[in-house]
């Protein structure tokens, strides 16, 4: 039996279609702490992590903006964003899974990218803080992908339970 979200019953699609728009808020929120926290520049992005870079030959002690993020901080970001993003997508990827719209490799690659994504966003503010500056653009472009497969597998899934009729 092939069940899809468009023949789901009326209350269970409100409740889905419900919790996905909760999800997709808190995930905004995120991205409006993002833009609050970095203005979404790369410079601001690498000095959150790597702290402000201070000029050495002036005679004033000159107080940086930010200080580099130490490893406790590091670690704990990372763990409450992965884990966090993988239950997130994992909601999100289990309910597309029924969706009617959208199949076959480009349904796997809307599931499965965002996961991975993940992993090299967060694994790039490290490479960013302790190897080189030019992890932040792994971390801007995994970033975007990740963010385009999620709100497009949300947007597919509220537009099946919102607006597609039962055949």
């Amino acid at each position: 039996m092939k069940i899809k979200l468009y023949q789901l019953e009326k209350s269970l699609k409100l409740f889905i279609a419900v919790f996905v728009i909760v999800l997709s808020v808190g995930v905004i929120m995120g991205l409006t702490y993002l833009s609050q926290t970095t203005k979404y520049s790369p410079n601001k992005a690498i000095e959150r992590f790597k702290g402000s870079q201070v000029n050495k030959n002036v005679d004033v002690l000159e107080i940086p903006d930010s200080y580099p993020k130490p490893i406790s901080e590091m670690l704990i970001t990372t763990h409450n964003h992965i884990i966090g993003f993988s239950l997130i997508l994992f909601a999100v990827g289990f309910i597309f899974y029924f969706n009617s719209i959208i199949s076959g490799s480009l349904k796997l690659f809307l599931m499965i990218e965002p996961l991975i994504s993940t992993i090299i966003t967060f694994g790039s503010i490290w490479g960013m803080r302790y190897l080189s500056e030019v992890f932040v653009y792994f971390a801007a472009i995994s970033s975007i992908l990740l963010y385009l497969s999620l709100f497009t597998m949300v947007v597919i899934i509220l537009f099946e339970l919102l607006f597609k009729k039962a055949e």
